[in-house]
């Protein structure tokens, strides 16, 4: 069979081992974090920031993870995942060490690891809060900074580390950091980790881990790599998938908007110059740079997000959307992996993705947190018949519409500011 025939039916074998159980979200109504085994101060710490009650994910995830079971769990992101690993993480932690001192000094007993420094960051800034309520202490381990910070960390003494394999694996070598005692390891956006060339340096790392030790495996997609990674080192794993908070969410209005070539460049600077947060993708760094000077000099807030960039400006630009002080980013795919900005509620795709995987990413960079938000990729003619048919391995389904300069439909999707939904 041909390579994707055979990638296919490989993953249909992982569902069908796997049985995945749907969450459906009407099921976890009236449920409380209290509920599912948390304390107090963790539920309170939730409450700030601003998790009154679980998302599907974290109801199905948090009892099993609490238990000791390992956890396999599909949901795009925006889908409260963070929460769901990082509680039961701290508390479970907090449980083992019931009455005992904290010593100086002492080996991580929790591990989370991510593709990428943005994502690690922004893991770290969820769990930091609710490790410190009760009194655990996190820290970050990645590269393209100096490592004396982390060492330093290390040597004191941490309960929680989240990093990247790359840097966890150098401090490990160096002996600088021990694994041995970790209990709880967590594989966050585990597709987009293989896809990085990650998959052996992971599988040394969570080698390195205690015997028996807990593993959650968090990934939107289950592919080869991924299959690789559930077969060593998850034991019968609570498989969850979460319903309602797929790829067709109801909350992300999906259009194809079909484009003379020439026109491009003006009805982009159509469809960004809007009240709300828009991210724009570009498929090079060039173009990026390029359509976010357009943007600016048409008096349009924007700023440019790609690999090229060092990690403190990037994070800067970054920071300048969150605040609102610039209300466009364009971003390259590389760059958009750290991107978790609960309140974009338009992702525009100035070069259309090549990939299906690419484009369910890219759209989970809006509608989260069960806000509305909407994808509007532009094409050309040429373009349609692959266009159609990355919409369908997707699974979603997206009007084609002609657009020009000047169209009433460029007016709407800029102009139609989108309400938060009640949650």
């Amino acid at each position: 069979p041909t390579r994707t025939a055979a990638h296919e039916e490989h993953v249909d074998v992982v569902h069908e081992r796997l049985q995945a159980e749907a969450v459906q979200a009407d099921a976890v109504e009236g449920v409380g974090f209290g509920d599912l085994g948390l304390g107090e101060n963790i539920v309170r710490v939730l409450a700030e920031l601003g998790a009154a009650s679980p998302f599907p994910i974290q109801a199905a995830t948090i009892a099993p993870i609490l238990e000791g079971r390992d956890v396999l769990a599909r949901g795009r992101t925006g889908s409260g995942k963070t929460i769901a690993f990082g509680a039961p993480l701290v508390e479970s932690i907090l449980r083992s060490q019931a009455g005992s001192r904290r010593e100086f000094g002492r080996s991580p007993k929790a591990l989370v690891l991510a593709p990428t420094r943005e994502l690690a960051l922004q893991i770290d800034r969820t769990i930091q809060p609710i490790a410190r309520s009760v009194g655990l202490f996190t820290t970050q381990i990645y590269g393209g900074v100096p490592q004396a910070r982390q060492v330093g960390a290390l040597k004191k003494g941490v309960d929680v580390i989240v990093g990247t394999p790359g840097r966890i694996e150098d401090l490990v070598e160096q002996g600088k950091l021990d694994l041995s005692e970790v209990r709880i390891a967590v594989l966050d956006e585990a597709d987009h980790m293989c896809e990085l060339g990650f998959l052996e340096p992971v599988q040394r790392i969570l080698r390195l881990t205690a015997d028996g030790s807990q593993k959650l495996l968090f990934s939107a997609t289950l592919d080869r790599e991924v299959a690789a990674l559930v077969d060593e080192f998850l034991v019968e794993p609570a498989v969850y998938e979460v319903a309602g908070e797929d790829q067709d969410s109801s909350t992300i209005e999906h259009r194809v908007l079909v484009i003379d070539h020439r026109d491009k460049a003006e009805i982009l600077t159509s469809l960004v110059d809007r009240d709300g947060k828009t991210l724009v993708f570009a498929r090079t760094r060039a173009y990026a740079e390029m359509l976010a000077e357009q943007f600016d000099d048409a008096g349009i807030p924007s700023l440019a997000l790609h690999g090229d960039l060092n990690q403190a400006k990037r994070t800067r630009n970054l920071e300048k959307l969150t605040s609102g002080r610039v209300r466009v980013l364009v971003a390259t795919d590389v760059a958009a992996r750290g991107i978790h900005v609960d309140d974009i509620d338009l992702v525009v795709q100035a070069d259309a993705p090549d990939e299906y995987k690419t484009y369910l990413h890219r759209s989970g960079r809006t509608g989260r947190a069960g806000r509305e938000g909407r994808v509007v990729t532009l094409i050309t003619r040429q373009r349609r018949r692959r266009m159609t048919e990355m919409l369908d391995r997707a699974e979603i389904d997206a009007p084609f519409e002609d657009a020009r300069i000047g169209d009433d439909l460029l007016e709407e999707i800029a102009g139609r500011q989108l309400a938060d939904v009640d949650a």
